[in-house]
């Protein structure tokens, strides 16, 4: 497997596993049962930085459903390594760093994190069309 097919199976992984922190909390606030329970509006809210983590998880998943077809289409038309490699890697660390600083409330870093993975996605995007 190629570099940017092994990062974003690696980003995927991650996006995947962000919901942990934000449902962990919900067991702090809720109980097991009101974790298990249907959502109500009547529920104790979660923590700040647990409501961070939820949005920076939804925030991944909508970038993920960008990047991940640009990376494959990518494969497919045979326009592999160098920018495109890079680029998957810069995406990995941008997204974790995204989401860290997010959690942590951040503000200016985490804009700064999310348009480092935006440029990401540019990149590759431009790689395939021959811009690069």
């Amino acid at each position: 497997m190629n570099t940017e097919l092994t990062w974003l199976t690696l980003t995927i992984l991650m996006t995947a596993v962000f919901w942990i922190p934000y449902i962990l909390d919900r067991f702090v606030k809720r109980g097991i049962m009101g974790t298990l329970d249907n959502p109500s509006l009547d529920a104790n809210p979660q923590s700040a930085w647990a409501e961070r983590a939820k949005a920076a998880h939804y925030n991944g998943v909508e970038n993920l459903v960008i990047f991940a077809p640009l990376v494959l289409i990518a494969n497919a038309a045979g326009v592999t390594g160098g920018i495109v490699a890079t680029a998957a890697i810069t995406y990995f660390w941008a997204r974790l760093a995204h989401f860290v600083v997010y959690v942590f409330g951040i503000p200016g870093l985490r804009t700064l994190a999310f348009l480092v993975g935006f440029a990401a996605q540019v990149m590759v995007a431009g790689a395939i069309l021959g811009w690069f």
